[in-house]
């Protein structure tokens, strides 16, 4: 659509001009520093940074009926920049200008509703976002843009050279970094360093396939994450790990998104998240808060982190009511099927202390609420999900779980409509599903497969057939004979019946 063809009102607003007044606060001592430079915590008391936007209140400026028309029709152009996260650029990362932006096919993934069954079995109208079509398959995909557009914007402002972009990752993060590393070819390289023996062969083959340098470190996630401060602080890196606020920005996109697709009336909505290193709930607050002040919304929803019981820092932080008695302690993780949420010491849990307690203020009531799953949870209701017209993974069966258990402690209620988070796609994780169909899970992740559940391909080979297609070429008649009689046992095995 070309832009003479919108209404005159809202050409003006169509493509935006790279503006704002950004810098890095640190939540811990509140200084402020510039963005022209890389970091990732506070050099005064090693803080860590949300991004602020010191020009926000110029965004009030617009009424929140004319946001909404913004993006409404924003969406129909045909500007590759503009496609994805940054349709809602005056809010992700304004001072990055269109010409610099990353865009990939990110964001806008399809939120599906449940069928009448699954809606009956659990209780409630939900849906699932389907994170899982991003790009590299998974949510990280939002963040990694903003922060590559960013970096990509900085190479040709400083004349940077020999940029490397560098992360620990449980597999989403660095499938996703090399990706986006891969597209800046020439321009950016990227490492990544995984958990030994902790990152499913699919995910694994991600980043090597897009040309990454991979190191596999004998430990779990936490002690990668501690490696790669370490180089961020001493050496030439751009870490991207969620530490990386340009992360969180891109990953407010995913509210915006939600926002757009029920035409922005969140009343009565509930939206249940993961929680791995805390990023993506930090950037789903972040990003309500933001269309709230704005007016584009004019209800938060109500938010429910999950969380399994093998990797449970934030639930158990949440556990005491009284937020001035409450202490963080880190957790060892235990083995997890939900392997992107197994992190014992999020390194986002002070944005969410601010965040958590910002939100309910604005909402005048509390709205953030943390529950805990089992394994056996995640995996049965990960399969039951994908047996009724789904394709989530591991973390999103933990967020239909984490609804499970929401519902029957009454934190959501019955005719409240639920948008569950799908973070990646379910055949990163199939490893998982083989493991549970042939009961090989280790004792550790205590999952035991339902028979119920259990699906195994069947062998056909009747007795009465003389020869087989694997056993040598067959005759006209005897091709005829197989087919027939393969039939037959097919039909008979199920159940069908004759015209």
């Amino acid at each position: 659509m070309q832009l003479s063809d919108f209404p005159k009102e809202i050409i003006p607003y169509l493509l935006p001009k790279a503006g704002g007044n950004l810098v890095y606060r640190c939540l811990n001592c509140g200084e402020e520093y510039p963005i022209s430079q890389f970091l990732y915590t506070c050099p005064r008391c090693q803080g860590i940074f949300m991004i602020l936007d010191k020009d926000f209140d110029r965004l009030k400026d617009i009424p929140g009926g004319l946001w909404r028309k913004i993006f409404d029709y924003r969406k129909m152009l045909n500007n590759p920049s503009l496609k994805g996260i940054f349709l809602f650029h005056e809010f992700v990362a304004p001072n990055v200008p269109l010409e610099d932006i990353v865009y990939l096919g990110e964001g806008h993934t399809p939120i599906i509703e449940a069928n009448d069954y699954m809606k009956k079995l659990i209780g409630c109208r939900f849906y699932f976002k389907y994170e899982g079509l991003n790009p590299s398959a998974s949510f990280k995909d939002r963040g990694m843009a903003c922060a590559l557009s960013y970096v990509n914007y900085l190479i040709r402002e400083m004349g940077l050279e020999d940029v490397l972009a560098i992360c620990a990752s449980t597999g989403d993060t660095s499938a996703s970094v090399a990706l986006y590393a891969s597209a800046l070819r020439g321009k950016v390289k990227s490492a990544v360093l995984l958990p030994k023996g902790k990152v499913t062969h699919e995910q694994l083959s991600q980043p090597l396939g897009h040309g990454a340098s991979v190191f596999e470190i004998p430990g779990v996630f936490d002690d990668c994450m501690k490696i790669v401060e370490n180089l961020a602080d001493n050496y030439q890196v751009i870490l991207l790990n969620s530490k990386n606020p340009w992360r969180i920005k891109g990953q407010e996109s995913y509210s915006y998104e939600i926002a757009q697709w029920f035409d922005y009336d969140l009343e009565n909505k509930v939206v249940i998240v993961p929680i791995g290193n805390a990023g993506n709930i930090t950037a789903i607050i972040s990003g309500f808060i933001n269309f709230y002040k704005t007016g584009i919304i004019n209800d938060l929803p109500k938010i429910v982190g999950v969380q399994s019981n093998h990797a449970n820092p934030v639930y158990l932080y949440y556990l005491e009511p009284d937020s001035k008695r409450r202490v963080f302690k880190p957790v060892k993780v235990r083995p997890s099927c939900a392997q992107a949420a197994m992190i014992g010491n999020p390194v986002s849990m002070p944005r969410v202390i601010q965040l958590v307690e910002e939100y309910n203020d604005l909402a005048k009531e509390k709205k953030i609420f943390v529950v805990e799953v089992t394994e056996q949870q995640i995996m049965d209701f990960m399969l039951i999900a994908n047996r009724n017209g789904h394709i989530v993974c591991t973390q999103g069966g933990e967020s239909l779980a984490g609804l499970v258990n929401a519902l029957d402690k009454g934190i959501v209620k019955k005719d409240e409509e639920v948008i569950l988070n799908a973070t990646a796609h379910m055949l990163k994780f199939i490893s998982f599903q083989r493991m549970y169909f042939e009961d090989s899970f280790p004792k550790e992740y205590e999952v035991r497969p339902k028979e119920e559940l259990i699906n195994e391909p069947m062998l056909i080979r009747p007795s009465d057939i003389s020869h087989f297609p694997d056993e040598k070429s067959l005759s006209p008649e005897e091709f005829k004979e197989f087919v027939e009689k393969m039939s037959k046992a097919i039909a008979d095995c199920l159940n069908l019946k004759k015209k």
